[in-house]
């Protein structure tokens, strides 16, 4: 199936739009972007948007969306000043699978801020799995090739810093919202602490009395440096506001910098539950386990 054509019975529907491809009406990859690629919006099975995009007080936060702070001291996070980008090569391609699966595959180039020299080659899938009627996952499994040496890095953590990798910017607007780790506590902030998965879950705008709603990122088991860091907030002063930061990464570089070689790989893979209700521990345990499926 090619996106614009009508979905048949037992399928995903895609749709190409002018900036992107939208999946299940639930999800828009923006492949086009001129400045990061992101996934925004996200809607819950139920409808509710769970991410936004550009905030004032960050514009450089892409809803959700995969960079890195540094690539050998070129900045690949903030887009003031000299910054680098993150290009497709093309629209990517659309394979379909039995279930409802639907995997979106394409190749990107990071450009350093003289916007010609590539730093890296990405081959990036994101793939579409139906989990049942409250909830979905969007598999991300990226592979970056740099060209020559070079150094992944992140700023140290001071009160703020340790960013890079797969991060989610959630919706000002999803109120209540509270982090979950993988024994199980609850919290306001992660700084740096290890786990196998975190759910991030609150109140969606509009929503029924008590009815809430999450985003769960998962670490795949394969990744370097698993169990990852998370850094995480739900309200922060980082962010300027009195409002609901719902900021969520799993930000691999948070100990220390990585040096890849010239031709050699670094594969990231995690899985992005959209969900909801409340998922309790056991549940996103589960669904953990389920990524060994992957192989």
């Amino acid at each position: 199936m090619s996106p614009g054509d009508p979905p048949s019975a037992g399928t995903t529907s895609v749709e190409e739009t002018d900036d992107g491809i939208v999946v299940a009406d639930r999800w828009t990859y923006r492949w086009a972007a001129s400045r990061r690629p992101r996934v925004h919006p996200v809607r819950t099975p139920a409808g509710h948007v769970l991410t936004r995009d550009a905030p004032d007080d960050h514009p450089w936060h892409h809803a959700l969306w995969f960079t890195i702070k540094f690539v050998d001291g070129d900045n690949f996070w903030e887009e003031y000043d000299a910054y680098g980008v993150l290009r497709h090569d093309g629209p990517p391609s659309v394979v379909t699978a039995a279930g409802g699966v639907v995997a979106l595959q394409g190749r990107l180039e990071w450009i350093r801020p003289d916007r010609s020299t590539v730093a890296l080659v990405e081959d990036r899938t994101l793939t579409h799995v139906p989990l049942g009627p409250d909830a979905y996952a969007i598999d991300l499994d990226t592979t970056l090739v740099p060209g020559a040496d070079c150094r992944l890095e992140r700023t140290p953590f001071t009160t703020w810093g340790g960013y890079g990798g797969l991060t989610l910017r959630g919706a000002g607007d999803w109120t209540d919202t509270r982090l979950m780790v993988d024994d199980g506590s609850t919290h306001d902030r992660v700084l740096g602490a290890t786990s196998r998965w975190c759910d991030l879950t609150g109140r969606p705008a509009g929503a029924a009395d008590g009815a809430v709603a999450g985003i769960a990122l998962l670490d795949h088991p394969g990744n370097r440096r698993h169990p990852v860091p998370w850094y995480a907030s739900t309200r922060a002063d980082t962010y300027g506001d009195d409002g609901w930061s719902n900021f969520l990464n799993a930000a691999f570089l948070w100990h220390d910098g990585m040096d890849l070689a010239a031709g050699e790989g670094l594969r990231v893979r995690h899985r992005v539950i959209v969900h909801d209700g409340e998922w309790p521990r056991e549940r996103l345990d589960t669904a953990w386990a389920d990524l060994h499926d992957w192989g």
